[in-house]
């Protein structure tokens, strides 16, 4: 009868056993799942990608030992965006980490429950991502990367003390560059810069519209952007053409033929979001309770040789402050 009671015993905690992780997210001994979702590969977006890999690794998460971290690309496709991040959610992912603005909306369509941690959104609130940033009250938290736009244009005059009109470049369909470029108007009318503003609807359009705008204007100032920044190179090459000067937002569009910045380094924002997601995983922090987490101060980052190719003076104070505090791109 003993015998009889400790089989039934023993029968009893196999059968629980089995129903909880039937009913679980995770299996016992499976490792944990975290969801990544970017809108395209452009050099800025993939140092953030890189930067959350080391972010993840620091805090003791490495893929493919002891955490599955599954990379999905929309490769610039809306559509995409929607399918992989139904992916990703199906997937029973513990944490979902979107890296651009459009890619956090896409994975915050699909799911309330899931922890969802925003990779470099400019305007959150705007987004409709969150309502409040000291305590976002849902599923979401994350990194936002607003440039320091006084110092911006502060460093254009720097650099152009003759500036006569000045181009500003942005994609209206992008939520962040539309964010940035309503600040860059309000903040050039303080400053008294005068500027001319032009909007592309997509990459296709880049060429033309940056040919117009650069027989019109004297230097080119681009807000982060990610349509922009992933053809950086038409807009480069029609600007050499006629001899004048980009002042991007992001260090990365610097080394592909920008002069200068204050810029936001792309790394420390994925670096922020990888410890924030290990947080997450461990327990340590729950969105909801969790504040956006700010980069608010650009880093000097100078592109040496664009500069001397163009002619342009550097102001010594700012090409000290690079080389010893930022980047120096030769």
């Amino acid at each position: 009868m003993k015998r009889m009671l400790a089989l039934i015993g023993v029968l009893l905690v196999f059968l629980g056993f089995a129903f909880f992780n039937e009913g679980g997210s995770t299996k016992a001994g499976s490792m944990p799942r975290v969801g990544v979702l970017t809108l395209m590969h452009h050099p800025a977006l993939d140092q953030i990608q890189e930067g959350f890999t080391k972010g993840m690794k620091e805090e003791g998460y490495v893929d493919g030992k002891n955490v599955k971290i599954d990379y999905q690309n929309a490769q610039g496709d809306q559509s995409n965006l929607k399918t992989m991040a139904t992916k990703l959610v199906n997937e029973n992912s513990e944490v979902l980490f979107g890296i651009t603005t459009p890619a956090s909306q896409s994975l915050a369509n699909l799911t309330k429950k899931i922890p969802i941690v925003m990779g470099a959104v400019t305007d959150p609130r705007s987004a409709g991502l969150v309502t409040n940033y000291e305590h976002p009250g849902s599923n979401i938290t994350g990194v936002s990367n607003m440039s320091p736009i006084k110092d911006q244009l502060k460093l254009i005059k720097e650099f152009m003390p003759d500036l006569k009109t000045l181009g500003v470049i942005y994609t209206s369909s992008d939520s962040s560059a539309t964010a940035e470029y309503k600040q860059i108007v309000k903040t050039a009318k303080e400053m008294k810069v005068p500027i001319k503003v032009y909007s592309i609807s997509n990459s296709n359009d880049l060429n033309q519209v940056s040919q117009e705008m650069l027989q019109k204007v004297d230097a080119v100032m681009v807000p982060q952007d990610n349509v922009i920044a992933g053809a950086m190179q038409t807009l480069v090459k029609n600007a050499d053409a006629v001899n004048k000067p980009i002042f991007p937002a992001v260090d990365t569009m610097v080394k592909q033929g920008g002069v200068a910045a204050y810029g936001i380094n792309q790394y420390k924002l994925g670096l922020l979001g990888g410890h924030l997601t290990a947080s997450i995983l461990k327990g340590k922090n729950k969105p909801s309770t969790t504040a956006i987490r700010y980069i608010k101060h650009g880093e000097a980052v100078l592109n040496l040789k664009q500069a001397q190719k163009l002619g342009i003076k550097i102001p010594a104070r700012f090409l000290e402050e690079a080389q010893k505090e930022g980047k120096v791109f030769k």
